[in-house]
Parts: structure tokens; sequence; C-alpha cells
């Protein structure tokens, strides 16, 4: 995922937050706003992520990542030293957090408890963007984008347990939590899964009609991959067998999209400033509910399944656009009346 370009001035930082409501089955009815949460600093911005268990949004933000308490609101610290930062992977079995650094080629590994610095690793490829962890290998995985390849690292050692060629240029990447990896290849438009332990391509899916593929999230449950493609698209594909089982028009610039296993709400999220809602009824039937206007630049998010809340980075307006102005911020929606 392409970062934001550095901010030009000094200003506040933000982030959007879309609150969902709970429930088996939503009704139709779109979130509307509900509040801003502030961040310090200044500078670009790309993925954001939830740990649920403490309560914490981490937010990739230039060189560091903000850290806020999602109870309250408020920033609670600092994580350092990490140029060119698009992905924050948080391993709470091992305590530790693990960014990828797009400008140095390497991960920085942080204790979730101090946020201190715990080690830098350097990994097998260039300009690391995506980063998940997948608790069934025990394995963080960067997603390489100018290297076309993956980098596995062990959590425990810190240490690089291996490297897989993917064949193309890779953007985010979900796990099944079965021992499987999902992962868009903007360039090739199609998903490749592949083995988490032998680090082996077991196979390579056409989005089509989607094209240049970013966002990807899953429903892990009945099997779905939901991937945001540049042409607007939202394409849903069977994570078995590669169908795509049904496709949406969404905004400009998707650059996230997210799967609420609770509401059966699909999200895709928009550099124009919009966020596109899909339900699932069943995993052949889905439908459309319609669009919420965001932020121009609110293009990345993070889903709280607890809270039934995404959050979504975007830049403070002032300028020209979104993405040349200082700083970030953070909407708030609800479904709630």
């Amino acid at each position: 995922m392409s970062r934001n370009p550095v901010a030009r001035a000094a200003g506040l930082c933000a982030l959007v937050v879309i609150l969902a409501a709970p429930g088996a089955r939503p009704q139709s009815s779109l979130p509307t706003r509900i509040g801003k949460i502030a961040v310090s600093g200044t500078g670009g911005w790309d993925y954001l992520s939830v740990d649920t268990a403490s309560h914490r949004l981490y937010v990739s933000h230039a060189t560091r990542v903000n850290v806020v308490d999602t109870k309250n609101g408020t920033e609670v610290g600092l994580v350092e030293n990490t140029p060119g930062i698009h992905g924050i992977a948080v391993v709470p079995e091992f305590h530790r957090g693990f960014t990828s650094n797009g400008a140095t080629a390497t991960v920085t590994v942080f204790d979730l408890s101090t946020l201190e610095v715990v080690r830098t690793v350097s990994v097998t490829g260039r300009k690391p963007d995506a980063i998940i962890y997948d608790p069934y290998s025990k394995r963080v995985f960067t997603f390489n984008g100018a290297s076309a390849n993956a980098t596995a690292i062990d959590p425990a050692t810190c240490a690089v347990v291996g490297t897989i060629a993917l064949g193309g240029a890779p953007e985010n990447a979900v796990a099944d939590e079965r021992g499987h990896i999902f992962v868009n290849l903007e360039d090739q438009n199609c998903v490749v899964e592949f083995d988490a332990a032998s680090l082996t391509v077991e196979a390579r899916w056409p989005l089509s009609p989607g094209e240049t593929p970013t966002g990807l999230s899953m429903d892990r449950k009945s099997r779905r991959l939901f991937a945001g493609c540049r042409n607007q698209l939202l394409v849903v594909m069977d994570a078995d067998s590669g169908k795509v089982v049904s496709t949406f028009p969404i905004g400009k610039g998707v650059d996230g999209t997210a799967f609420d296993p609770q509401t059966h709400l699909i999200f895709a999220s928009n550099k124009d400033g919009t966020l596109n809602v899909v339900r699932q009824n069943s995993p052949s039937d889905y439908v459309a509910l319609g669009r919420v206007t965001t932020a121009p630049g609110a293009k990345t998010m993070a889903l709280d399944a607890s809270t039934h809340r995404l959050y979504l980075s975007a830049g403070v307006q002032g300028g020209r656009n979104a993405e040349a102005d200082a700083g970030l911020f953070v909407l708030v929606l609800s479904q709630m009346p």
C-alpha cells in the first residue's frame, strides 16, 4: 500500500472512527458521524491496527507509530524510529509489535507494554509494505512491494525464517488462521494463496473484472475474500475455489476493506472520501447498502470487531488536497440513531 506523502507543514493529526451497530443482522441504515480523535505530529500515513484486548489503536505516521487508547480516545504513547512506516502487526502472545519500514527495508520490533524498541530486523526484500501476523503458523509476514516477495519472521526470536517469491507486487494480505495466507498482487490483478509453513504458492486466482487490487479482508467462517480494486470494484471471492461470487461498484482510490463477522457488513474505504457498505445475507448473497462521506484521503482503515468501530486516517484540510496537508484526522460514525 502506498503511503500518503509527507505533509508540508506542521499541524494536528487525527483518525477517522466509524461505528457499526452490533447485532446478528444490521438494518439498512448507514453509519453517521459521532466524533474525532486527535493524534500528534505531522507527516504521511498508511495502515492502522487495532488490539481489541488492550483497547489500543496503532497508527502509522511517517517515521513513528501513534498509539491511542480506544476507550477514551487519547494518545498514550509513540513508537519511534520507523522510517517510511507502512503497517503494524500486533502480536499479544509474544508481547510485541512489528512495523514494516519501507524506507529502510526493515522491521521495527517493539514491546507492547513500554512501546520501547526491542530490535530492528532487515527483511529479505525491498519496500516492505503490508505486514500481518498469522497465529496458526506463529509467523509475522512482510509483503515487499518492490521485490515481489514476502518475508517470514519468527516473533519469538525476531529471526527471518524464510522468503517466498510471489510473482508480482504484493499489496494487502490476510491469514485464514488455518495455515494459509492470501495476498493481492496489484500488478497481476490476482490473489495468491500460499502455505504459511512451507512457504509454497498453492493457488493464483484472477480477480477479473477487478483490476489493481489493494485492500483485502476475509470472512474466515464462510471462506470469502473481499478485495478492493482500483477500477472501483469490490470483488467477493470464494477462498477455496477462487470463483468470483459477486462484485460491487465502490469509490475512487480504495486502499482498505474490512469485514465485521457479527454485523455481516463489508466496508471499502476510498481516497475520494467515501466508505462503501455491503451487507452479507449469506455466503452467496450480498447487497449494497450505500456509501458514507468520510474525508478526502481516508483510504486506509482498521476494524475493532469488539466495538464495531472503524478507524480511518485522513489528512487535515487547508491546502489543495488532503494528502498535501499537514497531519491527519479521524471521523467517528455510528449506525445507532
